[in-house]
């Protein structure tokens, strides 16, 4: 016997019962535009948590330098990430649109 014999198919309906169970155990069914308007709130906060810690900055009501200097660059950094991602959102959009079917 050799070693091709040992292996055994998967049927299709074995395929459809594995990916259905994937797909109801991953996760709470959330969908992409949740998820990325969950992001964009997540950025506009720290965006709001630097502007006040630029705000006592400049009016000499800070308390802690370093922790308003992590708050901008906290901001700094998870804006840098959401272009990033718009960027590549809107290039594989226009690759799609290029896509001849």
């Amino acid at each position: 016997m050799s070693v091709i014999d040992g292996i055994s198919g998967i049927s299709s309906a074995e395929l459809l019962k594995q990916k259905s169970a994937v797909e109801s155990s991953s996760g709470s069914g959330e969908d992409f535009a949740q998820h990325l308007k969950s992001a964009i709130g997540d950025v506009n906060e720290l965006q709001q948590k630097s502007e006040k810690a630029l705000g006592d900055m400049a009016t000499g009501q800070v308390k802690d330098l370093h922790q308003a200097a992590l708050a901008i660059g906290k901001a700094e950094t998870s804006m840098k990430l959401m272009l990033e991602i718009r960027n590549k959102a809107l290039s594989a959009y226009k690759e799609l649109g290029r896509t001849q079917l």
